[in-house]
């Protein structure tokens, strides 16, 4: 069965729902400028709630090891770091659910950040500004071939209508939504929360 996590979560009752559907994964944007961001005090509370039910992951954007390891200790399972990231290998060491964010690269195939062969990889459409979350679509073709590779958590611009054939064509070890599951960034919408784990799971 493919993993299923709903990132960008900010409000108990999103992530209450999410655990009811069977999502594998909540996931929490620790970075101020994320429009989908939360402070790690109410991430960590709400998470805890859940734990060990769920794997609760702690969103970062380039954080130091010091960041990182401040994020653990409240309770998150797991930490997915997007950016440069020049204290990765570090973070690494701290869990072994560490994921690190990439995109697709743009002039060959492949990904855009080096990391060990048995890394866990979230594959995103690349975007300076936003991070993640930006809602678009990213080639499955060549997805699929980093598939076949490593352990791969499908992002970018999944929704109830394309998640499915998104896992039969990419055959990720996960799949991650955001975006496509709101009403606002931020707030999720339980119709679209229900239909598209439906929607994953008859993949």
């Amino acid at each position: 069965m493919t993993t299923i996590k709903i990132c960008g979560l900010t409000r108990e009752e999103d992530a209450a729902l999410a655990v009811s559907l069977g999502v594998h994964a909540l996931g929490f944007v620790l970075w101020p400028p994320s429009p989908r961001a939360i402070a790690l005090a109410d991430a960590a509370r709400i998470a805890r709630a859940w734990l060990p039910l769920v794997t609760s992951v702690a969103v970062m954007v380039e954080p130091t090891e010091a960041e990182a390891a401040e994020a653990l200790r409240p309770g998150f399972s797991a930490l997915q770091v997007h950016g440069a990231a020049p204290a990765w290998e570090r973070i690494r060491a701290l869990t072994p659910r560490a994921i690190r964010a990439a995109s697709l690269r743009p002039d060959g195939d492949g990904i855009d950040v080096p990391v060990a062969a048995d890394t866990t990889v979230l594959l995103d459409a690349h975007d300076p500004v936003r991070v993640g979350g930006s809602g678009r679509v990213i080639d499955w073709t060549r997805a699929a071939a980093v598939a076949a590779a490593r352990p791969v958590i499908l992002a970018g611009g999944l929704t109830p209508a394309n998640v499915g054939e998104a896992i039969r064509v990419v055959r990720p070890y996960g799949v991650d939504v955001a975006s496509g599951v709101e009403a606002a960034p931020g707030v999720k919408d339980a119709t679209k929360m229900r239909a598209f784990v439906d929607a994953a799971r008859s993949a």
